[in-house]
């Protein structure tokens, strides 16, 4: 036993490795990426520690080469999510007795592991199995995954230090307790490292954890789930449960058990869990906590003041829209330009969104890969026809390929109608609609943002003009979870930019930052009185 006072290292970002010609980095992911391309996994369900091979299985596929598997995945059953909740609460009680300060340095252990020798191996996993490029990968994989823990780790620390005053002869303490029950953690295919912070946040909090990763990031989640236990994660802590999601969450959200779900996916697909809760109120033991990143319609607003910015104006589009497919839920999808702008926008915006080159990710030339799968290939070819329909028409890209990989060309569409379904609807996927405006219904048109689509995840201006700015940050307070001057709308850092948005776009809770992490604890008021009273009598009754 320790006996001190004690304070865990300081979290910093963790910086993104070049991959440049020549650099060690690339030679070393390279390397790994061959690897993984040339071998075949077999991934188990694991509960309570225990590997379990079902011998029902599905294959995770390279995107751009989807003839390519890359894993067989054994998938969970209805059953072994009983299985697995009654494995985690056996693991709780020493779980949630553990000292933090023990909890973090697995965490943190974790994190160093990511950023060492397992570094280029989740990048590789990333890239084959998800189609990122090796930039993305780093982003996502490595550096957002690594600022999870760490950041993660002293965000508990703080709140755990968060204790109410005392008056005189008491003394007044803050139990931090976890949830009652289990977390349900269900994972997205676009962020690995999302993957992780949906299962490791309440984790960190002393909870245990049904994962429920996204059938086609199977393969890097569980090189995630094997980074926890290479760094010490008792078994039944959190417990890999790969599979469908209309079997296994109807399964977990009716046990009596369920103290929470970390969600992050499609808004149809948590409207539905909120509902599944709400009417399964009268099983639970406690109201679970619902805590959930849902979709966006992300918009970059140019005002007229830009004039001399209109290359930072392109790049932010080219990259906001098109980076990783534009399968992020805060990409840019619609943008608004002042008609004084737009004639020398649309050139140089068309020229940079025709240089982009998609391809395999293995040749590091190119900027996009493929869509995740043929059911996005398939819902995202309907929006680029779309922008062939009446009020709408493609600038450039419009193609689409699925023969070999699922391609989908870079789609610069321009629309005439604010409220067409391009500009409303969310299509995750490299669509990205613009809207000329005319240059004295700047606040008109910052309304009509506001209210066009549903959601309110990202977005970010574009101007010169403080009072442009100030305009549109107060018009647009409640359009953004994530607001962005002078940037594109994507690329938020873990304890820079808290990320979350609400409408429908989720409960805002703030991965990133302390605010996720109060979440999942379940306080407890002690106090102590170290002389009580003696006597009925109060001095008013004298």
């Amino acid at each position: 036993m320790i006996h001190g006072q004690l304070t865990v290292p300081r979290a910093v970002n963790e910086p993104i490795k070049s991959y440049a010609p020549g650099s060690p980095e690339r030679a070393e992911v390279q390397a790994a990426l061959a690897k993984v391309s040339a071998e075949k996994k077999e991934i188990p369900v694991v509960i309570g520690g225990k590997e379990l091979r079902t011998g029902q299985t599905f294959d995770v596929r390279m995107p751009h080469k989807h003839q390519h598997v890359l894993a067989t995945v054994h998938e969970a059953g209805p059953e072994h999510v009983e299985q697995a909740i009654q494995a985690a609460l056996k693991a709780k009680k020493d779980w949630a007795a553990m000292p933090f300060s023990q909890r973090a340095a697995i965490f943190l252990r974790a994190a160093e592991l990511l950023a060492t020798t397992r570094r280029a191996s989740i990048n590789a996993v990333t890239m084959a199995g998800q189609s990122k490029t090796v930039f993305q990968a780093e982003i996502d994989a490595a550096c957002e995954a690594i600022d999870f823990l760490r950041f993660n780790v002293g965000f508990t620390e703080q709140l755990l230090g968060m204790q109410p005053i005392s008056s005189p002869g008491t003394w007044n303490v803050t139990d931090y307790r976890p949830l009652d029950g289990f977390v349900l953690a269900i994972a997205p295919f676009n962020f690995t490292a999302i993957a992780l912070n949906l299962c490791a946040a309440p984790a960190m909090l002393g909870n245990v954890v049904l994962f429920k990763p996204a059938e086609t990031a199977s393969l890097s989640s569980w090189h995630l789930f094997e980074v926890l236990r290479e760094a010490g994660l008792p078994d039944g802590v959190i417990n890999f449960l790969p599979g469908r999601g209309s079997v296994l969450g109807p399964a977990a959200l009716a046990s009596p058990e369920l103290g929470g779900v970390h969600f992050t996916g499609s808004t149809q697909t948590f409207n539905s869990i909120w509902k599944t809760v709400g009417d399964s109120m009268s099983r639970y033991r406690q109201y679970p906590r619902i805590v959930g990143e849902t979709g966006g319609k992300d918009f970059i607003f140019v005002h007229a003041s830009a004039v001399d910015d209109l290359d930072a104006v392109s790049t932010a589009i080219a990259r906001g829209g098109f980076e990783f497919q534009g399968q992020k839920c805060s990409a840019c999808s619609r943008v608004y330009v002042p008609e004084s702008l737009w004639p020398k926008l649309e050139a140089r915006l068309v020229d940079m969104v025709r240089s982009i080159r998609l391809g395999d990710v293995a040749d590091f030339k190119n900027f996009m890969s493929a869509v995740i799968d043929e059911r996005a290939f398939d819902k995202i070819t309907t929006y680029q026809e779309l922008g062939r329909s009446d009020g709408a028409s493609i600038l450039c890209g419009g193609k689409s390929d699925k023969s070999q990989g699922y391609f989908v060309e870079p789609t610069l569409v321009r629309a005439t109608d604010p409220k067409h379904r391009l500009m409303r609807e969310e299509i995750f996927g490299p669509v990205v609609t613009v809207y000329v405006y005319p240059d004295d219904q700047y606040e008109q048109t910052l309304k009509l943002c506001d209210e066009t689509a549903t959601y309110a995840l990202t977005g970010s201006i574009f101007a010169r003009d403080r009072q442009a700015i100030l305009q549109a940050s107060e018009l647009l307070r409640h359009a953004a979870g994530n607001f962005y001057v002078n940037d594109k709308c994507t690329g938020a850092v873990v304890g820079q930019q808290p990320f979350g948005g609400s409408r429908a776009s989720g409960t805002n809770d703030k991965a990133g930052s302390i605010w996720n992490l109060i979440r999942w604890a379940s306080p407890r008021t002690v106090k102590e009185t170290f002389v009580p009273p003696t006597s009925l009598a109060y001095p008013f009754m004298g």
